[in-house]
């Protein structure tokens, strides 16, 4: 990590706190949830209601989707953004939504409120430095080839902007197991923790690919001492354009949250016992 100048760690182990429409990232858990992608108004305003209902603080879709094969649904890109920007109006929800071209950043600024850099896009330097110059919070995916000191240089191309708002999401990584669709890392929680400033999200959904894994990796997520979550959530996932499979349930996810409050305030009650002993 000796590159690092401005994502390393500060010697005084003082951690980075970002304010996004009110929602304080890096204190305290904070949760970003909605569907994989943006398909219908109704769609995105039922689930945006839902989710906020439950306790999520932000409010993810993706209007423009890169997609593995060129024949799947790729987003309804400025439309997206329209009913994205219709939902923050209904739940006041600050707005997370990918962007994968250098081109549209300026606009796609204009309707999210948090800019989204993918895992295929980690190392997309021309589109990291573009999103470092438009000032605009910035939620970093790890690459789902990359280690930590290629998550965290990648992190430092957006900051040598002058952008100082930029938190990290592990969405898992290819190994050889076959079992889930990626490998979720939760040993970045700690890691990132040690090496950099910045705060550590867990996107469970993607990490596992597979639904009932969801909530266990999110309780542990939390017990490992993530800033965040993002998770996919969709109030029919049958009916999903895009990742069906790893998409909860209105009614599922507000019972997760309900464990995620109850967790956290079990680990906040032990540190400060744990304080006040020798």
């Amino acid at each position: 990590m000796k590159d690092l100048k401005l994502a390393a760690a500060s010697p005084d182990g003082e951690r980075t706190i970002l304010e996004v429409g009110g929602v304080r990232i890096g204190e305290g858990l904070v949760v970003i949830a909605g569907p994989c992608s943006v398909e219908t108004e109704d769609q995105v305003i039922r689930t945006a209601v839902a989710v906020k209902e439950a306790g999520a603080q932000m409010l993810r879709g993706g209007a423009f989707k890169p997609r593995t094969s060129p024949y799947a649904f790729q987003g309804l890109g400025l439309k997206g953004l329209k009913i994205l920007e219709k939902a923050k109006r209904e739940t006041g929800l600050p707005i997370v939504t990918e962007v994968i071209d250098t081109r549209d950043v300026s606009w796609v600024g204009e309707y999210a409120d948090v800019l989204q850099i993918g895992a295929r896009n980690m190392q997309n330097f021309s589109l990291l430095r573009e999103a470092g110059k438009s000032g605009k919070p910035i939620l970093l995916k790890r690459g789902m080839y990359s280690t930590l000191e290629e998550w965290l240089n990648c992190a430092e191309y957006i900051l040598a902007e002058g952008n100082a708002s930029v938190f990290l999401c592990e969405r898992g990584i290819r190994s050889f197991e076959t079992y889930t669709r990626n490998t979720l890392d939760l040993s970045m929680v700690p890691a990132v923790h040690a090496e950099s400033h910045l705060p550590i999200f867990i996107d469970p959904s993607h990490g596992t690919g597979i639904l009932g894994m969801i909530e266990p990796m999110s309780l542990a997520a939390v017990a490992a001492g993530a800033d965040g979550l993002e998770i996919e959530v969709h109030y029919d996932p049958p009916s999903a354009l895009s990742d069906k499979n790893q998409q909860l349930t209105p009614a599922a996810f507000a019972a997760l949250m309900g464990k995620l409050r109850r967790l956290r305030a079990f680990m906040d009650e032990m540190g400060s016992a744990g304080a006040g002993t020798v």
